[in-house]
């Protein structure tokens, strides 16, 4: 397996793709998106445009569908939800499918619609997308944040390097070989995890969206998204832009 880290969606390369991509957007897509299906949600429909996901959602019977919308952190007005997950509950999302659009995390999924494998991880699924992943040994796998709007962001690296620690511990034994180093973002990944593991919330009330989230009252959502392994769930592209549990 060989590895890359990606910031942003805008820093991916452009004339190749890989056999896997890890989309992370801890604050908050990927986090709703592993909470949405772990509560028995028929699906996550993801889209960077609101009005795509009004007219798609459209098509749905009212009573299977719930709108997302998410825009600088706050609810959408006209949607259903905004992009908490402690919204996902069973009452809510059992057996519906969830039409989701947030600033940051399903433009880094549409950037890699066409993937082979498209997964989503954040901190409370790692163990189970590390599994799924150790078990597939793609050849080349991107780990994709999604920043905030083009710029970077503590929290998905950090995330990045959760992932990559519990994978070099799996799958080679504590020590990250220098042949799957696809790009120094890894290193820097692991060592970001490494210096903040044990303190993962204190880092996203220092990240800006953290930040940006306190002021609108998300304390319960930063408290939700820096739990690690929480969640046994993997989120898969089944078709592009729709993720099913694994």
């Amino acid at each position: 397996m060989k590895l890359f880290v990606y910031h942003t969606p805008e820093l991916t390369p452009t004339d190749t793709v890989p056999d896997c991509a890890i989309v992370v957007d801890v604050l908050r897509a990927t986090t709703t998106i592993a909470a949405a299906l772990a509560a028995g949600a028929e699906a996550v429909q993801a889209f960077s445009d609101l009005d795509t996901l009004m007219a798609a959602s459209e098509r749905w019977p009212v009573e299977k569908r719930l709108r997302a919308g998410e825009r600088g952190g706050a609810k959408v007005d006209g949607c259903d939800l905004g992009n908490s997950p402690l919204d996902c509950t069973p009452d809510v999302v059992q057996g519906r499918r969830l039409f989701i659009s947030t600033t940051n995390g399903t433009r880094a999924l549409q950037r890699v619609a066409t993937v082979p494998i498209v997964i989503t991880a954040t901190l409370v699924n790692r163990r189970a997308v590390v599994s799924y992943v150790s078990q597939q040994q793609p050849e080349t796998i991107w780990i994709l944040g999604s920043g905030w709007e083009g710029s970077f962001s503590l929290e998905d690296t950090a995330c990045a390097g959760a992932l990559l620690q519990l994978l070099c511990d799996q799958h080679w034994g504590g020590q990250l070989p220098s042949d799957a180093i696809g790009n120094d973002e890894v290193i820097g990944a692991i060592a970001l995890f490494q210096q903040w593991q044990s303190r993962l919330l204190e880092l996203f009330h220092h990240a800006s969206h953290g930040q940006r989230l306190l002021r609108l009252n998300g304390d319960a959502d930063l408290a939700y998204c820096a739990q690690l392994d929480t969640l046994d769930v993997v989120p898969i592209q089944k078709e592009p832009g729709v993720l099913v549990r694994y």
